[in-house]
């Protein structure tokens, strides 16, 4: 392999920052589901160079929950009930 040839784990980081949802777009694509996958499936990919198989099979598997429509985004924290952002009864 030639040296300026970047190496496939910095192909995937790469990769992964390009498909990452940045705080400035999570309300927009916080239920995207393709976007969710794809960025999940990228996680996925760097864990699996780093020779990281669970955490490489967490990421595989939240991207196939993102798909098949059995996970959904949280709420943002921002917009959470007032009670739960004071302290509530499940917050001490």
């Amino acid at each position: 392999m030639n040296t300026t040839t970047a190496s496939a784990p910095e192909l995937a980081t790469a990769l992964l920052d390009a498909l990452k949802i940045t705080p400035e777009n999570w309300h927009r694509l916080k239920n995207n589901r393709r976007a969710r996958a794809q960025e999940q499936v990228a996680a996925a990919l760097v864990y699996l160079l780093k020779g990281d198989d669970a955490e490489a099979l967490a990421y595989l598997q939240q991207a196939v929950g993102w798909l098949d429509r059995s996970v959904s985004a949280p709420p943002c924290p921002s917009h959470a009930p007032k009670k739960q952002q004071e302290g509530g009864a499940d917050n001490p």
